[in-house]
């Protein structure tokens, strides 16, 4: 019974683990889409501000 006990909270770690992932990637994913940025500070100096926001370039 212990070993199954032990088995069945590594199960429950490992899922909440993965949920909190899971949500912090989708949060990533829809500030991205929505032109947020996420390193809170301005991109005036930053080297990737181009390939981060692309909204002022034409395609």
């Amino acid at each position: 019974m212990n070993g199954e006990t032990n088995i069945l909270s590594t199960l429950i770690v490992a899922a909440v683990l993965a949920a909190v992932v899971f949500l912090i990637v989708r949060k990533m994913i829809r500030d991205k889409r929505a032109g947020r940025n996420s390193c809170g500070c301005g991109c005036g100096s930053c080297p990737m501000s181009g390939s981060c926001h692309k909204q002022g370039k034409k395609v």
